[in-house]
């Protein structure tokens, strides 16, 4: 997090952002693509929510975007023993530490979500699973089914299962789930983290939330008095967007799949590793450069992307594509030179 801090807005171009953004930043108070949209009136943002995950309203606590989510969850929650996927996205390792968990991990050496391989690192004292899906920084995308058997095993050990699901939605076909993704919602003993500033691209509203068990939910708002509260704009912008998500969406998913195609095109031709269908990101490597090597050779021709040590990859980088494809194309060449020279 300190690492990025300040870097996307000083790069020509950034290949590190992982938000889809159509349009570019933000320069107004009302994000551009909700400009003129229509409001949903007599409606809450914890009743759109709950509508969209197919839960109860009380089933939803909003957050001030995901990263609040995931601290106020291990505010929460991080007691004893708690599990982190690795390689992961270092801020859930760092939030469970911060309020004095000790941190083990489990492995998803590829990205994919192993439910045998949680299985085995579970023990009695765990009092709590962390994983992302899609994966971060991998792509990988697990279905409900694995979710469920994750959730069940967490569950035999009276462990919660945390999903932080804000690369869920990332395709480029809408499933049933929310917002097109599939989800762990509703699965036993279970909270799921969701924002909307990946899929959407309105990180500027900061709002995120946790979908859970009532008598989860009820300790979240116990912990959030410690927290920030959302500001009131940013609800009403984010119901307006909620009102208006299926055209959002369709938009999103318009850009996963040409930007998907641009780096699995890339990859294919320069570097090694994996583009899961639909992402648009990736971790991926070089056969003659460490992670940092290549990031360093990056910079040179001003392009971003993210040293793999982040993720406990040192050999790799994560590429992100989220803006324009005109945009992306053009960095992605800019990396290729970079490389070349």
């Amino acid at each position: 997090m300190e690492w990025i801090s300040g870097r996307p807005a000083r790069a020509t171009h950034d290949l590190a952002s992982s938000d889809l953004r159509p349009e570019g930043p933000s320069t107004g108070v009302v994000p551009e693509r909700l400009r003129w949209l229509g409001d949903e009136d007599d409606v809450t943002l914890e009743a759109q929510l709950a509508d969209v995950y197919d839960r109860a309203t009380g089933n939803v606590h909003v957050t001030a975007g995901a990263s609040h989510a995931n601290a106020l969850v291990a505010a929460a929650f991080a007691e004893g023993r708690v599990l982190v996927e690795r390689p992961g996205y270092e801020p859930l390792v760092a939030c469970s530490r911060a309020f004095g968990a000790t941190v083990d991990r489990f492995d998803r050496p590829d990205g994919r979500l192993d439910p045998d391989s949680l299985a085995e690192a579970l023990t009695d004292d765990t009092a709590m699973v962390v994983c992302t899906n899609r994966h971060n920084p991998t792509g990988r995308l697990a279905g409900r089914e694995t979710l469920r058997a994750c959730a069940e095993h967490a569950a035999a050990h009276d462990a919660l299962l945390v999903v932080d699901e804000v690369y869920a939605s990332y395709g480029s076909e809408a499933a049933d789930g929310p917002f097109g993704g599939p989800s762990a919602a509703g699965l036993p003993n279970t909270l799921v983290v969701g924002s909307l500033t990946k899929f959407l691209g309105l990180g500027d509203l900061r709002i995120g939330w946790v979908v859970g068990p009532d008598e989860l939910v009820e300790r979240l708002k116990t912990a959030a008095w410690y927290f920030p509260v959302v500001a009131g704009p940013s609800r009403a912008l984010a119901r307006r967007a909620l009102a208006n998500r299926d055209r959002l969406a369709e938009r999103s998913r318009e850009l996963c799949t040409r930007n998907h195609d641009l780096l699995a095109t890339a990859v294919t031709e320069t570097y090694e590793g994996t583009v899961p269908d639909g992402s648009p990101y990736a971790l991926v490597g070089h056969p003659e450069y460490t992670g940092d090597e290549l990031a360093a050779r990056a910079a040179e021709n001003e392009v971003l992307i993210v040293p793999g040590r982040f993720f406990e990859r040192p050999d790799a980088v994560r590429v992100s594509l989220g803006g324009y494809p005109e945009a992306m194309e053009t960095a992605l060449a800019a990396l290729a030179a970079a490389v070349e020279n």
